[in-house]
């Protein structure tokens, strides 16, 4: 069973992607399913996650948001029959790649793949679905009339944060850093409240956010990364980031600032400020609904209001053109550089 996988080297900043040979499958055990694989689709591996979790390996599966079709499922499988279409994210720890023609995995991290949802809509969208889902819905609480300010919107991750928070009535705000991004958020349908350009350093995000919410701030802060230091000691991209006190600033009473940057440090400054203002911090790790058993039930069926969105025109993910499996090596490449501006998805 041929599959792709990122070799490990002593350089970190070193990409080395392989396609490996396995043995055979594992054995089909009751509660588990076998998949023929129809789509991939390529998201970052997040080394430091997994050398925390103790899950590092010399040989790294790559591709884990698959669709397919089931060949076959195990004795107590109740979920799903044969020929059943599944979508879903496979576990950190699964040693199989997602980019192979068929795998074996637990039924409890598929669910049904709809009809009018395409293999590659499918598996593009379901890990920003989860993003989405996880920072608006339980981690703020998105609701009509709030103000949400996305950063970055012009990505497949801010693409679905975008449309969910606007499905939920909530008034958007959205960053964008070149005139192509900018370009692409006026096309939406709602169109977004406000898109501040800043590509050319002519708007100020803090001035342009506190005008547009009439100085009370906005509701929901979603980012990208923050800037954590002056311009001078970050790297170029990083000085297109806003800084931490900025994004505070930002925000309202009782807001809450979603933040995707792991190694956040606020200043006792910056905690007295959030204080006052009754705000909450959360980070974002889409990663801790499979860290808990006791999170399944939410898990799948967020996963099952995303394949109905996607179903209804709600969700209209940002997707590359699809991708041939011998071209999976240099897309992957990208993907983990974070080169690729659209969502990349190998057809298999």
């Amino acid at each position: 069973m041929k599959g792709l996988y990122w070799q490990q080297t002593s350089s970190a900043e070193e990409t080395n992607f392989v396609f490996l040979e396995k043995d055979n499958l594992p054995v089909l055990k009751d509660n588990h399913v076998k998949v023929q694989i129809k789509a991939c689709a390529l998201s970052r591996i997040d080394t430091k996650l997994l050398s925390e979790f103790k899950m590092e390996k010399e040989f790294l599966p790559v591709g884990r948001e698959i669709a397919g079709v089931v060949l076959e499922i195990g004795q107590k499988v109740s979920s799903f029959q044969v020929h059943d279409e599944v979508v879903g994210i496979l576990p950190l720890d699964l040693e199989e790649s997602g980019l192979c023609e068929v795998l074996v995995v637990h039924e409890h991290y598929l669910v049904h793949k709809l009809e009018k949802v395409s293999w590659l809509e499918a598996a593009g969208t379901i890990r920003d679905g989860v993003r989405a889902y996880t920072a608006l819905h339980y981690l703020s609480c998105v609701s009509p009339e709030k103000t949400v300010l996305i950063l970055d919107g012009a990505s497949p991750f801010g693409t679905i944060a975008i449309q969910l928070a606007q499905h939920r009535g909530a008034k958007v705000i959205s960053t964008v850093y070149s005139l192509e991004d900018k370009q692409y958020l006026e096309r939406f349908t709602p169109s977004l409240a406000h898109i501040i350009d800043e590509s050319n350093g002519k708007y100020d995000l803090t001035e342009s956010c506190l005008e547009e919410t009439g100085g009370l701030g906005v509701d929901i802060i979603l980012d990208a990364g923050v800037r954590l230091y002056s311009k001078e000691y970050e790297t170029t991209s990083q000085q297109l980031l806003p800084h931490k006190h900025d994004i505070i600033m930002l925000l309202s009473v009782g807001g809450h600032w979603v933040t995707t940057e792991d190694n956040l440090q606020l200043d006792p400054p910056d905690s007295r400020c959030l204080f006052l203002k009754g705000a909450t911090l959360s980070f974002l790790n889409e990663e801790v609904w499979n860290l808990s058993y006791t999170k399944q039930g939410k898990y799948l069926c967020i996963l099952e209001d995303i394949m109905e969105k996607l179903s209804s025109g709600v969700f209209r993910p940002y997707l590359d053109e699809p991708i041939p499996l011998y071209e999976a090596k240099v897309s992957m490449e990208m993907v983990q550089k974070n080169q690729a501006r659209k969502r990349q998805v190998v057809q298999l």
